[in-house]
C-alpha cells in the first residue's frame, strides 16, 4: 500500500483544504495510507549563517523522505500561495532535500468559484524550482469552488460529480507514483548537485 503525507497549506482553524485532504484519507485508505500534516506553528522562513532548520521542519521532511509521494492542499490568498505554505516549502529546500524527484499531487479549495486555480498554478512553478525539484502530476488540477457548501455533516464532497473527478485525479497519481519510481536517470544527478551545493557559492536560491 501506498503511503502519502498530506499537507495542510494554512493555519486556517477551520479550513475546507484541511477539510478536502481528511476526506481523501478516508475515502482512499484502502489504497493509500494518508497522514495529514499541518504546517501551522512553521515560524516565518529566514536563513541563518549556521542554516538552523527547525525541528518542525526536519519532522515533516521526514515524514516526506518516507513517503511514497506528497498531496498538498491550498488555498488562494490574492492569487498566490498563504504565506505559510511558501515559508513551509523555504524550509524543506534550505540544506535539505525531502521534495527533490517526489510525486506530488495537488488539489485545492475556495470559498468562490476559481477553487484556488492562481495559487495552484503558482505552487506548481515553485515545485519545480531548483532547490525543490519535484515532480507534479502534470495536466491536473482539482478545484473546489464554494468549499464552504461543498461537504456534508459527514465531512464528505456533496457533489458525486466533484467526487468522481477527485477519484479519476488519484487514480491517475497512484499510476503516476508507480512510472516517477523508473525514471532515476535525472535523480542521480539531482542528488549530486545538492549534496554540492553552497549557499553562499550556489546559482540559485542565493536571495533565501
Amino acid at each position: 500500500m501506498k503511503k502519502f503525507v498530506a499537507l495542510v497549506g494554512t493555519n486556517t482553524v477551520k479550513s475546507t483544504n484541511r477539510e478536502l485532504l481528511k476526506y481523501m484519507q478516508k475515502r482512499y485508505a484502502d489504497d493509500a495510507e494518508i497522514e495529514v500534516v499541518e504546517l501551522k506553528g512553521l515560524p516565518i522562513f529566514k536563513k541563518s549563517e549556521d542554516l538552523f532548520i527547525p525541528q518542525q521542519a526536519r519532522d515533516i521532511a521526514d515524514k516526506i523522505d518516507a513517503s511514497d509521494g506528497v498531496i498538498i492542499g491550498t488555498p488562494e490568498y490574492d492569487h498566490s500561495v498563504p504565506a505559510l505554505l511558501s515559508s513551509a516549502l523555504a524550509w524543506l529546500s534550505y540544506g535539505i532535500h525531502p521534495l527533490m524527484d517526489k510525486p506530488v499531487m495537488i488539489v485545492g479549495t475556495s470559498y468562490g468559484t476559481l477553487g484556488a486555480s492562481r495559487a495552484q498554478a503558482q505552487l506548481r512553478q515553485i515545485l519545480d524550482s531548483p532547490e525543490l525539484k519535484a515532480t507534479v502530476l502534470p495536466s491536473s488540477e482539482f478545484l473546489l469552488g464554494h468549499s464552504l457548501q461543498a461537504f456534508d455533516d459527514n465531512g464528505d464532497l456533496k457533489s458525486a460529480t466533484e467526487s468522481q473527478k477527485l477519484d479519476g485525479l488519484f487514480d491517475d497519481f497512484l499510476d503516476f507514483v508507480d512510472l516517477t519510481d523508473q525514471l532515476d536517470h535525472s535523480k542521480k544527478l539531482h542528488e549530486q548537485q545538492a549534496a554540492t551545493f553552497s549557499w553562499d557559492n550556489g546559482t540559485t536560491g542565493d536571495d533565501k
